[in-house]
């Protein structure tokens, strides 16, 4: 059913606000101020230039605020008109709760295609951009298995190691994120424009930057403390000693995410940065499995947080993004296994065959989509 025509002045308001504060070139804090403030861009504008100096906006940036680069804003106007594409900010209920999380939030995000999968645990799979055969081979590997026991695979686009990823998940149904460098109608590479709208159509894109927003370097560590942001865990596959893909892991473990780095041929110059984070603690793995069992703990805890986030966040009436039943015979066989009387994970298991590593992750998933109570560790469906 289209919106109404109030609904669809009120969305153009709030678009046009939130653009004309980012166009204006606010530091990202004082733009989380103002929204926190006000509620709303829309508030936040109208609240006037005395307001916004209180919160830390200098003159000039007032008045970038009152006239706007016209280009950049209608830019913006023009790619948030297609209804696949959306701009959420700090002050929205369905601002992805594990980015708020980290010690720089972007105050708003681009995202083209499903933002429900911002919800959803996801592992970020990073590496080298000149990664080798097997390199590549290994990053398919583990984003095929990993996606299909229920994880969302989240990368950057870039070649090697991230395409390899979001590719691999693509052809197995799996969720995929990618973040970006870039505004979200730009990739980079430029010959990965076709990867890019695949993602858009089947996943979700990511960005800070203004659609339009070519790739400059100092974007690029930035984009990777929202790729560490959104995910439980990072796993990096290839990565030289100097790689941005150790700048992700990093961050991943400032914010106390779980690092994960597989080992290579003492030979390959590109496995000398995963055996750098191996010894500065990151996990050797070897096998999914092995990623699924250290993930599904902390994906359990994490769900018992952001239940209560969920529920301060929303209305009685409302209820949180939710992401389509995932097409995997796994979750089909588990969907069925599952009752509205609560039942343990350990039943569970037998019914599914599945182990409790797999399970875990799966019942998280759907737990946050809200299709799925969990209540002292056991487990019941919510509605038919």
């Amino acid at each position: 059913m289209p919106d109404s025509p109030a609904t669809t002045q009120n969305k153009y308001e709030e678009h046009d606000a939130q653009l004309r504060l980012l166009v204006s070139g606010a530091a990202a804090a004082a733009i989380r101020r103002l929204l926190d403030s006000h509620g709303s861009a829309a508030g936040a504008l109208r609240a006037g230039a005395r307001d916004w100096a209180s919160h830390g906006l200098d003159a000039t940036t007032c008045g970038a605020i009152r006239n706007p680069d016209r280009a950049l804003l209608a830019r913006g106007q023009a790619w948030l008109e297609s209804p696949a594409h959306q701009l959420l900010d700090w002050s929205q209920a369905d601002y992805p709760p594990l980015l708020r999380r980290i010690p720089s939030p972007p105050p708003m995000i681009f995202v083209a295609g499903d933002p429900g999968l911002l919800w959803r645990p996801a592992i970020a799979i990073v590496g080298s951009r000149a990664a080798t055969a097997g390199g590549c081979t290994n990053a398919a590997m583990f984003a095929d298995a990993l996606s299909r026991n229920g994880l969302c695979i989240a990368s950057g686009l870039a070649a090697g190691i991230d395409a390899a990823a979001h590719d691999a998940t693509l052809q197995a149904d799996g969720a995929t994120v990618a973040v970006l460098g870039t505004g979200p109608d730009i990739a980079y590479p430029v010959r990965h424009r076709p990867l890019l709208e695949r993602i858009a159509a089947q996943g979700c894109v990511v960005s800070e930057h203004l659609p339009g927003t070519r790739p400059l370097r100092q974007y690029f560590p930035s984009r990777n403390r929202i790729l560490a942001g959104l995910s439980l865990g990072t796993l990096v596959v290839e990565a030289a000693e100097r790689s941005g893909a150790l700048i992700t892991a990093r961050l991943s473990a400032e914010v106390g995410r779980e690092v994960f780095a597989l080992p290579g041929s003492i030979h390959n110059p590109m496995s000398r940065g995963c055996h750098r984070l191996i010894r500065e603690g990151a996990q050797l793995v070897e096998s999914p499995d092995e990623v699924l069992a250290v993930l599904a703990p902390a994906a359990i805890d994490l769900a018992k947080a952001l239940r209560g986030e969920l529920e301060a966040s929303y209305a009685p009436s409302e209820a949180p993004p939710q992401a389509s039943l995932p097409i995997d015979p796994d979750y089909n066989h588990l969907w069925l296994a599952l009752g509205h009387d609560p039942t343990g994970m350990d039943e569970l298991g037998q019914r599914t065959g599945l182990t409790i590593a797999v399970l875990s992750a799966m019942l998280l998933s759907l737990e946050l989509e809200g299709r799925v109570a969990a209540e002292h560790g056991r487990y019941s469906r919510i509605g038919p």
